[in-house]
């Protein structure tokens, strides 16, 4: 059977080992005599893989007890909707900075329970640069401030965090484990599992236990994350396979992937390797976003007209190389290289291109 790169957004493509361990494990976890996807999430095993997650995870990222680390549903949109119920209201506003769809759709929930001060907005510039974070007028008074580290459509992503006094919030749905990063200035991470943590169905949200005791006191349980954190992510029966998948991913990034350090490495590597196609194609390939902030996920660029793009997405399927289909509100090409992608796939992708554009 010929190799297939999966370049898919999202849910993407996951390691081979991890696969290859679930699968050994499917029938038969060990210590139960049964499936994981049947045991109870009350039981002792599945209690300890959430235990044992939360750990991996909390260690990865360097941070220690001040951290809570929830599995939650809804995906990472229902956190569009959950942090403001939790932390608006009652004239309180927050900060945020759009820098794409997924910034653009929270700010539109956001201002369903308070003030909405949108510091930056880059629609008018389609979305192709992040703003100077040192230029932003921040509100001292706000409850938080609001962050999308990389944006999975357009293919931008930040390389430094703004200086805030507030909490500090982002959605690394995208771009989570991708690289080393000071997770510790942040209030609330969140982020769908389903690009770089395991399948879809899980949210994480990594929060600052100081925040918990900030959260709307009115709320029911299974929308209040102190509730969730009193209840270790099980006010109501939780995601458990995608925990476990979460679980095996968080090995596979501390131990065959080499830590942070390794992966970060790795994805510039794969990442030069694809503007490096696009740069020196003499302008058949072209990235519509500003060089300071391209993304190392999410590659997108677009060729002289629809008719090649469309030859390019079949020819490149019938090489092995599937999904990379702009996507459908601005079109052209997107190579989505997250932490499983190989760098081979990226070398093979960018020979592909260099001899198609030459063809």
């Amino acid at each position: 059977m010929a190799t297939i790169y999966n370049f898919n957004p999202g849910p993407a493509v996951l390691p081979k080992s991890v696969l290859d361990r679930a699968q050994k494990e499917f029938q038969n976890y060990p210590g139960l005599g049964y499936s994981i996807m049947e045991a109870s999430h009350r039981g002792k095993q599945v209690v300890q893989i959430f235990a044992e997650t939360e750990k991996k995870l909390l260690s990865l990222m360097g941070l220690g007890d001040q951290y809570r680390a929830l599995f939650l549903q809804g995906g990472a949109t229902m956190q569009f909707i959950q942090i403001p119920m939790n932390f608006l209201g009652a004239g309180k506003k927050a900060d945020y900075i759009d820098t794409g769809m997924w910034t653009s759709k929270a700010i539109k929930e956001g201002k369903r329970y308070g003030g909405v001060n949108v510091l930056f907005s880059g629609k008018d510039a389609n979305y192709t640069a992040l703003p100077d974070l040192k230029k932003l007028a921040y509100s001292p008074d706000a409850a938080y401030t609001w962050m999308c580290s990389n944006n999975t459509i357009f293919g931008t992503q930040y390389r430094e965090l703004p200086d805030v006094k507030n909490p500090l919030i982002s959605d690394m749905s995208s771009d989570i484990l991708s690289k080393r990063l000071d997770f510790g200035r942040f209030g609330i991470i969140f982020a769908g599992a389903q690009k770089n943590l395991g399948p879809s169905g899980v949210t994480l949200v990594v929060i600052r236990k100081d925040l918990l005791d900030r959260c709307n006191p009115e709320l029911p349980e299974l929308l209040s994350y102190k509730g969730q954190a009193e209840n270790d992510s099980m006010v109501n029966t939780p995601p458990v396979f995608g925990v476990y998948l979460m679980g095996l991913m968080l090995d596979w990034i501390a131990g065959e992937a080499g830590g942070l350090a390794a992966v970060e490495k790795r994805n510039e590597q794969k990442a030069g390797l694809l503007y490096g196609a696009i740069d020196g194609s003499q302008g058949f390939y072209k990235c519509p976003v500003v060089a300071k902030d391209r993304s190392l996920m999410n590659i997108v660029f677009t060729l002289p007209d629809e008719d090649k793009t469309a030859l390019f997405v079949k020819e490149a399927e019938a090489a092995g190389f599937v999904n990379l289909k702009g996507h459908r509100s601005v079109g052209g090409i997107r190579a989505s290289i997250y932490n499983a992608m190989p760098v081979e796939g990226c070398e093979k992708l960018a020979a592909f291109m260099a001899a198609f554009a030459k063809r």
